[in-house]
């Protein structure tokens, strides 16, 4: 995998028209376009399957979690649009179980997210989640997802070698909260560089504002790209 095939940039745009302009500066120089849930609700499904018809990888940041029925109906219909990747929350059995069922023998990959973030302990005890720190609940997360058939997990970079440890080799490991030097932290609370990432064991970095709101998106990347083949 090459340097920029490892970047996964989150189009967080408030419109479909940003994110289509975004992703036109980048196309060839990044691995994959991520689509969350701001750009989903101003037409981002659009936009996900034209994107995937014009064979680009694209990551469908859902974050689904509700009862096992509809999990397993909105994976079902996410499979339909041609994407690549698809987050669900790692937090029970049935939520996950559900998500691969709907996927079924699709090329659809399931992602699940373990500890988002922007959390921390104190975060987690408010939750009422009480005697796990967050690398220990996210380990927990990652183990339970690979049991029940998901491609890999959605983690810090600051649990991912542990998590590492756990999956083996074959899971994918994507993290967000990455930030270069230099750039700020925003609203992320355990944040990494791309190369601390991916030295942790990361295969894939989920960046946007560092480089979506950057004075120049296309250099903000390339700069990324050194400091991850160096």
């Amino acid at each position: 995998m090459t340097p920029t095939d490892r970047i996964i940039v989150a189009l967080d745009f408030p419109s479909i028209e940003e994110a289509r302009d975004m992703a036109k500066q980048l196309r060839g120089r990044v691995g994959v376009f991520k689509i969350g849930m701001e750009l989903v609700y101003s037409g981002g499904l659009e936009l996900a399957r034209e994107l995937a018809g014009q064979g680009e990888k694209v990551f469908l940041d859902l974050k689904l979690l509700d009862i096992g029925h509809t999990v397993m109906s909105a994976t079902k219909a996410v499979s339909r649009l041609g994407v690549s990747f698809l987050t669900v929350h790692a937090v029970d059995e049935k939520t996950l179980l559900a998500a691969v069922e709907g996927r079924g023998d699709t090329a659809l990959k399931l992602l699940g997210v373990t500890v988002m973030t922007n959390l921390d302990a104190k975060d987690l005890e408010q939750q009422g989640i009480a005697g796990l720190s967050p690398r220990d609940l996210a380990q927990k997360r990652a183990v339970m997802a690979a049991n029940c058939g998901f491609d890999g997990v959605i983690t810090s970079g600051h649990e991912a070698a542990f998590i590492r440890q756990s999956l083996g080799a074959q899971k994918l490991i994507i993290t967000p909260g990455i930030r270069p030097a230099g750039a700020d932290i925003d609203d992320q609370s355990r944040v990494m560089s791309p190369a601390q990432a991916v030295d942790a064991g990361a295969d894939y970095l989920v960046i946007g504002r560092p480089i979506t709101q950057a004075e120049d998106p296309v250099k903000a990347v390339e700069m990324i790209a050194r400091e991850l083949a160096s």
